[in-house]
C-alpha cells in the first residue's frame, strides 16, 4: 500500500473524529454504523474512498467548468459530450458516500475537506483550448481509474465484495469515458478537425 494513500487515510481518519474538553480524540458514536468488516476494515476502505470522492468531485467540477467554457467549432459535440460525462460522474458521489457509511466509516463533509484529500488537480485557467481541455479530462480520467483500482485493492483486501464490486463499475464507467476523449483528440490530429 502507498505512503500516499495512507497519508490520506491518515488525514481522513481524523476529519473524522472529534476532539472531546480533556483534549482525546472520539468517534462519533451517534453516526456509528454496525458492520462486521471490522474497525481497521472500515478505517481502510472508509480512507481510500473518501479520497476517491474527493477525486471524483474534483473531476465532477473541472469537466462541467470545460463544460460551461467550451468554445470552437465542434461546441457543441464537446458541450454535450462533457455534460453526458458531467453527469455520470455527478451519479458516482451519492454511492460512494453512501457506501462509506454503510460499513460504518465517516464521509467529506465540505469542500475544504474535498481539496485536502483530491488528487486529481483544479484548473482554474481563464481560457483553455478546447482540445486542451479533452485532453486534460482524458489523462485525468485515466488518474481515476488508476486510483479507483488502489481503492479496489483495499477493500478486496479486507474481503469487502460489495465495495469491490461497485468500484468495478465505475472503472468501466471511467474507462469509457477515457476512451471517448481519446478518440476526440486522436481524431483531432489526424485532420478531423
Amino acid at each position: 500500500m502507498s505512503f500516499a494513500i495512507e497519508s490520506k487515510r491518515a488525514t481522513f481518519s481524523a476529519m473524522s473524529t472529534s476532539k472531546t474538553k480533556n483534549g482525546t480524540r472520539l468517534r462519533e458514536a451517534a453516526l456509528l454504523t454496525p458492520t462486521d468488516l471490522g474497525a481497521k476494515a472500515t478505517r481502510d476502505i472508509s480512507g481510500a474512498m473518501n479520497a476517491v470522492l474527493a477525486d471524483v468531485f474534483a473531476l465532477y467540477l473541472k469537466t462541467k467548468n470545460f463544460h460551461w467554457h467550451m468554445s470552437g467549432p465542434h461546441f457543441r459535440d464537446y458541450h454535450l459530450m462533457l455534460d453526458d460525462q458531467g453527469e455520470q460522474i455527478f451519479a458516482m458521489t451519492d454511492d460512494i458516500a453512501e457506501r462509506v457509511r454503510k460499513i460504518g466509516g465517516m464521509t467529506i463533509r465540505s469542500i475544504g475537506q474535498i481539496s485536502k484529500l483530491q488528487r486529481i488537480s483544479d484548473n482554474d485557467a481563464d481560457f483553455v483550448e478546447p482540445l486542451d481541455m479533452l485532453a486534460e479530462l482524458r489523462e485525468d480520467n485515466q488518474t481515476l481509474i488508476s486510483k479507483l483500482r488502489e481503492a479496489h485493492d483495499v477493500a478486496d483486501e479486507y474481503n469487502d465484495v460489495a465495495t469491490t464490486s461497485m468500484i468495478e463499475n465505475w472503472i468501466d464507467q471511467t474507462e469509457r469515458r477515457h476512451w471517448f476523449l481519446f478518440e476526440t483528440c486522436r481524431n483531432a490530429k489526424s485532420g478531423g478537425h
